[in-house]
């Protein structure tokens, strides 16, 4: 596998995790960055990769761009306000995200 490749599908499995984290099923998310829902189906599935165009989607987006600095570089700074899935407020634990703290 080579790194655009890697690149893609750590991203496709990031906008997953936001996803649940945010509760929104696939139709929700799909309607809040404004995609197609066979598109977040094909991301989520691997059969296409996530583009440069819905990741920027997810970092302009008033309630995702929290995860901006997870999603571009796998940090957070939780003062200020960038968080990962695993430290959503909205109650998710690590374990049903399939991450764990560290």
């Amino acid at each position: 596998m080579n790194q655009v490749e890697t690149l893609s599908s750590s991203y496709a499995e990031k906008l997953r995790l936001i996803r649940k984290a945010e509760g929104l099923t696939q139709v929700a998310f799909a309607k809040e960055l404004g995609v197609g829902l066979s598109t977040v189906k094909n991301y989520e599935t691997g059969h296409k990769e996530a583009g440069l165009s819905t990741i920027g989607k997810v970092t302009h987006h008033p309630r995702f761009e929290k995860y901006t600095m997870w999603l571009m570089s796998n940090k957070t700074l939780e003062m200020s306000g960038q968080i990962s899935p695993v430290l959503s407020p909205n109650g998710f634990e690590s374990k049903q995200l399939g991450l764990q703290r560290g």
